[in-house]
């Protein structure tokens, strides 16, 4: 259903690093690309993350209450990919493991721009 996401980023290339790094390790990589954005995905038919200086030209904010959430196939790699987020700069914003539904483990963080992001999974 969804197609893509994009966040907002005031430093296109700080952002585009970090992507790179922290996406890569899903096997995305940069689908397009230009002066104003960068989009990444597993493949181009799979849903997307892009990042993009406003248009409007005022400063990228973070929404309140978004949030972009990343699926993964195991709590393994949900904790290794939200460490692997903090090692590239990101902020906590909650520590790997179950959240209140059976099965359901996510962590969450905030990228270099104040986005909050998860990685999560249902496991059995």
């Amino acid at each position: 259903m969804i197609g893509y996401v994009t966040l907002g980023t005031n430093d296109l290339d700080r952002a585009a690093r970090f992507y790179d790094a922290l996406l890569g390790e899903l096997g995305a990589k940069r689908m397009m690309a230009s002066d104003r954005f960068v989009v990444w995905s597993v493949t181009p038919d799979r849903p997307a993350l892009g990042v993009f200086v406003p248009y409007d030209g005022r400063p990228a904010m973070p929404g309140n209450g978004g949030m972009v959430a990343l699926a993964v196939d195991t709590p393994e790699k949900v904790a290794a990919l939200y460490r692997r987020a903090i090692e590239l700069g990101a902020t906590d914003e909650g520590a790997p493991g179950p959240r209140g539904i059976p099965g359901f483990h996510a962590g969450y963080f905030r990228d270099l721009d104040g986005n909050k992001l998860n990685f999560f999974c249902f496991a059995s």
